[in-house]
Parts: C-alpha cells; sequence; structure tokens
C-alpha cells in the first residue's frame, strides 16, 4: 500500500525493484472500487477476491492494531465510524463484482491453492469466515 491505487502498468511495475517476469502479486482495499477496470484493463490478468464479513473485518483490523498501526496508515480514516463505514462500501463492492462474474466462494485452504494454481501448499490455519474467488 505503499503506493496509490493507480491503474497503469508501469506505474504498479515501480513497486519491483528489477523487472522479473513471472506472477506479482498486487493487494490493496482500494483496489475494491476499481475491479470492472482493473478486469478490462489487465485482460489476462486473475484478479484474487478475498472477503470477510463487515463486523468480522472491523474486529480483525482493531485486533491487529487498530490505529496504532504504522504502515500503512489508516489516519485518512479519521474514526471508527468512518473506518467500518469504508470496509462494507469496500465489501458491497468485492461481493458485486463478484456476483456480477458469477465468481463462487469458498474458504481457502490447500484444496483450493490445488485447483486454482495446480500447487501443492499446506495451508497451516485457516479462519472459516474469510472467503475467497478468483476471476481468469
Amino acid at each position: 500500500m505503499e503506493f496509490e491505487a493507480k491503474l497503469d502498468a508501469d506505474y504498479i511495475d515501480q513497486a519491483w525493484a528489477t523487472k522479473s517476469v513471472g506472477t506479482k502479486l498486487v493487494k490493496s482495499h482500494d483496489w475494491a472500487y476499481s475491479l470492472d477496470q482493473i478486469k478490462s484493463t489487465f485482460l489476462n490478468d486473475w484478479i484474487m477476491l478475498v472477503y470477510r464479513d463487515n463486523s468480522a473485518s472491523f474486529a480483525w483490523w482493531k485486533e491487529a492494531g487498530g490505529w496504532a498501526i504504522k504502515y500503512p496508515s489508516y489516519l485518512a480514516y479519521q474514526n471508527d465510524t468512518i473506518m467500518a463505514r469504508e470496509i462494507a462500501w469496500q465489501n458491497t463492492a468485492i461481493r458485486t463484482f463478484a456476483e456480477r462474474q458469477g465468481l463462487l466462494w469458498t474458504n481457502f485452504n490447500s484444496s483450493w491453492i490445488k485447483e486454482h494454481f495446480d500447487m501443492d501448499v499446506k495451508v497451516e490455519r485457516t479462519w472459516p469466515d474469510i472467503f475467497v474467488t478468483i476471476l481468469k
């Protein structure tokens, strides 16, 4: 999140010191508002979505440090009420995009990784209230 959520391949590539070939993971809460643009701009790229309901997301953020988190800074959200509203807006944007694309939600686990990435990875811990989906 050290870079603005700007849909420009050259700008996004600045996050890496070397221009290597391969898979790059670009993540930000702010992408929730640009999912349609991401899909149309990066036609060959996959979009992975992660969803956790509003109250659980807010509670996890607080447990992780909330306003005391130094990086990234959440100060722009000003207070708990605005932060909770932002989480709800982002979750709505994510769910709406997934519904329009006909995507199915499931839990993140070793089977999901095998199905989508053909890799055998042992997931040490899963959360029953966190769901993922992917648009290929």
